[in-house]
């Protein structure tokens, strides 16, 4: 496999430090630190189904249960600036501020101790994990700190936990668009989701000032995208549907709009929520969505019918626990 020689040259990295220059394609074998390092909870409460997941307002990961979120959230989880769970692994990405501002991607067991450490260059932005918790996937600013600006770019990279074997930057993955092999400089990804085999990936790449769904392949390291016009990409739960951010205008204060694909017929349903959305959106069942709004969770039904409603108050990252 393509990946071979990669992983093979920086095996011996025990942390990768993600420069200035593009990285292209590489993997290292995670570093294992169950020190307890800052930002981490050492007297969580264990991660278990039934559980609404999300960051708090202070930064803290807190919960509620799923069937009562307007309950009193517990917050004894670490301060994250991302935060993402499933099969009992979680990822916290951390800002580290400095003269480059850096980033710690903390890899946490059921109980919110940190297992790992990476660190990354760039502001936190996106975290996603896999249902079954093998996946763990990122993305970093490295230049930029919004997709309304121009000249950002992102860093994405993805973790298998079994193999402790990681890409640093995807941007190098073998892309097919409109049905031929893609070169180009300008190649940015982020926003990845997760298919149950923990093979099979969704993510957004931009190029040309044009944004794609991709589908990509983790196992034969190749991507081809599927659509234009799609942001942040989520699967549901029984992975037949995407729900994602469609740049419907050109006004910069209300850009995108959520829209819900169905993959097997490729057809999209605008969501009820109408204002612009600048979130990887998660679903809260295979019903409704959830996605962070201003300083708070809203949640709308996946359908296209029904009304935006209040989920959870000061929160951010939301993830439900099945």
């Amino acid at each position: 496999m393509r990946r071979t020689a990669g992983r093979a040259a920086v095996l011996a990295a025990a942390v990768v430090l993600l420069g200035g220059a593009a990285g292209g394609y590489a993997a290292w074998s995670a570093r294992r630190d169950p020190g307890g390092a800052a930002g981490t909870a050492a007297t969580a409460s264990p991660v278990t189904p039934g559980q609404l997941m999300f960051r708090a307002a202070d930064g803290r990961v807190a919960r509620v249960p799923l069937d009562r979120p307007s309950a009193p959230p517990t917050a004894d989880g670490p301060r994250c600036d991302r935060f993402s769970t499933g099969g009992g692994v979680s990822v916290c990405l951390v800002a580290r501020p400095g003269p480059v501002t850096t980033t710690d991607a903390l890899i946490l067991d059921r109980s919110l101790r940190q297992t790992r450490r990476v660190e990354l260059a760039g502001i936190p932005n996106r975290a996603r994990v896999s249902a079954s918790g093998r996946m763990v996937s990122w993305t970093v600013f490295v230049t930029g700190d919004s997709y309304s600006q121009g000249g950002f770019s992102t860093w994405t990279g993805i973790l298998d936990t079994r193999t402790g074997y990681a890409v640093t930057n995807m941007e190098d993955i073998p892309l097919t668009l409109g049905g031929r092999r893609y070169h180009a400089a300008d190649v940015n990804y982020w926003g990845v989701t997760f298919a149950p085999d923990d093979n099979r990936f969704y993510a957004t790449v931009a190029t040309k000032g044009r944004t794609y769904l991709v589908e990509g392949d983790y196992g034969a390291w190749r991507a081809r995208t599927l659509r234009e016009n799609a942001e942040c990409p989520s699967l549901s739960p029984d992975g037949t549907r995407l729900v994602f951010k469609k740049r419907v205008s050109d006004d910069p204060d209300r850009p995108w709009r959520l829209h819900v694909l169905d993959l097997a017929t490729m057809r999209e349903t605008p969501l009820a929520e109408r204002d612009s959305v600048d979130d990887q959106a998660a679903w809260l069942d295979g019903r409704t969505v959830m996605y962070a709004k201003g300083r708070d969770v809203w949640s709308v039904p996946a359908d296209g019918g029904g009304a935006p409603s209040l989920l959870v108050r000061g929160a951010s990252s939301p993830v439900a626990v099945r």
